[in-house]
């Protein structure tokens, strides 16, 4: 008896494979080893054909049967398996992309509805990537423990062609069920936050997960390696300040845990039409720690000693960063006489030095600090101010112009 085997599309160039059926096969025309002899046999197709030098990562290898179904396929990358997936009808299975430049191995067993079996064993390697793209950056860090507002930022080492295929590589797993998505902010840099009006569940794991090995990004550009990132999300720190009463609220989980009396930014000094000295309103996310900051007038072009237009240098202890633009909440002694009364600062919240090192050693990264009360607005990309943009724009900026569900 004799079994059907194809190789590569069907095409007459095709490579033969390998096969093997219940008392073996033999060579044909270069397409078909077997199956004329024994039409009851199933027929195998193998695409990349045995011994294609070239082929391609982001096809991946395609395995189908004729006149039968599958019972088994293996794909192997020296001796591991890779990932694929079973058509529901069992004629035909599919890989994951490959990686460039590497070897394959194939092994697929398929059976007839009389029990006529067809083994089929093939090689192949992929095509050498001539640029790689790979992640060279990811927040939260390893193993980090964010607040219920933390984005995932994943920065590339080069600009990406094809966002559509990147993104679809890119996975967001958590043990409790989110709505969120992906958002372009250049070439090299994507950003993904849930939907507005519901952050993290608390106290739970996630998984970003990037299948980027024998992805395409741009010409004869590919990814080599997948990419794993595990973090936690903590308690549901959410706090709430209001620059006219002059006083921020402390939640965790719900419940508030802890107030105290604040001093904003003054205002008074307009740029552009901008008042630069007024605290921006808005969703801030707390973006890091400085023990102590180094704060200076620098940043707006007036040097420290230039006290006639508002120079200055300090030095600032327990200082927690939520913009771009120098805003922070931190250590203020100078200035108690005036925090819950009167807004006295270049834009920060100065508070009462042992509230405001007990908050640089109890918040996270990632906690929601939600401003109410001045007239300077938040601009969506200023430091990490992502609920600041609607969630229907948001979307529009992910490449597949869709949200995801991360359970």
């Amino acid at each position: 008896m004799t079994a059907g085997v194809r190789t590569g599309a069907g095409l007459a160039g095709a490579v033969l494979l390998l096969a093997t059926a219940c008392s073996g096969g033999e060579k044909d025309d270069g397409v078909t080893v077997g199956g004329k002899g024994d039409s009851a046999a199933p027929q195998v197709t193998v695409n990349p054909g045995n011994g294609d030098g070239k082929a391609r990562p982001e096809a991946g290898v395609v395995v189908t049967a004729t006149g039968g179904t599958l019972e088994q396929v293996t794909v192997t990358l020296k001796g591991k398996p890779v990932d694929g997936a079973m058509s529901a009808d069992k004629t035909s299975w599919r890989s994951r992309t490959l990686r460039p430049g590497a070897q394959y191995a194939v092994a697929a067993v398929a059976k007839s509805p009389k029990g006529k079996s067809t083994t089929v064993n093939a090689k192949f390697a992929t095509l050498k990537a001539a640029a790689e793209l790979d992640i060279a950056d990811v927040s939260p860090t390893k193993g980090e423990k964010v607040g219920v507002g933390m984005p995932i930022i994943v920065t590339f080492n080069r600009a990406v062609g094809d966002r559509k295929a990147v993104e679809r590589a890119l996975e967001v797993k958590s043990t409790k069920p989110a709505t969120g998505a992906w958002f372009w902010v250049s070439d090299t840099q994507v950003i993904f936050r849930t939907k507005n009006g519901a952050y993290w569940q608390p106290n739970q794991s996630v998984t970003f997960t990037a299948k980027l090995a024998g992805v395409k990004s741009g010409k004869k550009t590919y990814g080599m390696t997948d990419y794993t990132r595990k973090f936690r999300i903590g308690d549901a720190h959410i706090i709430n300040v209001s620059t006219k009463t002059h006083r921020l609220v402390v939640k965790k989980n719900g419940k508030k845990v802890k107030s105290w009396g604040i001093s904003a930014g003054r205002g008074g000094r307009v740029v552009n039409g901008v008042d630069t000295y007024l605290t921006t309103s808005g969703i801030h996310l707390t973006m890091g720690k400085e023990n102590p900051a180094i704060m200076t007038s620098e940043w707006m072009g007036v040097k420290p000693d230039d006290k006639k237009n508002g120079g200055y240098k300090e030095i600032i202890p327990h200082a927690v960063r939520i913009s771009n633009s120098g805003e922070y909440i931190h250590s203020m002694a100078g200035t108690v006489w005036a925090q819950g009364r009167q807004n006295v600062s270049h834009g920060c919240l100065n508070s009462p030095p042992a509230a405001a090192q007990w908050f640089y050693n109890w918040s996270y990264r990632g906690d929601p600090v939600i401003i109410t009360g001045t007239k300077r607005g938040l601009p969506w990309n200023n430091g990490w101010s992502f609920y600041e943009m609607p969630w229907k724009k948001w979307v529009k900026g992910s490449a597949l112009d869709q949200s995801v569900t991360t359970a």
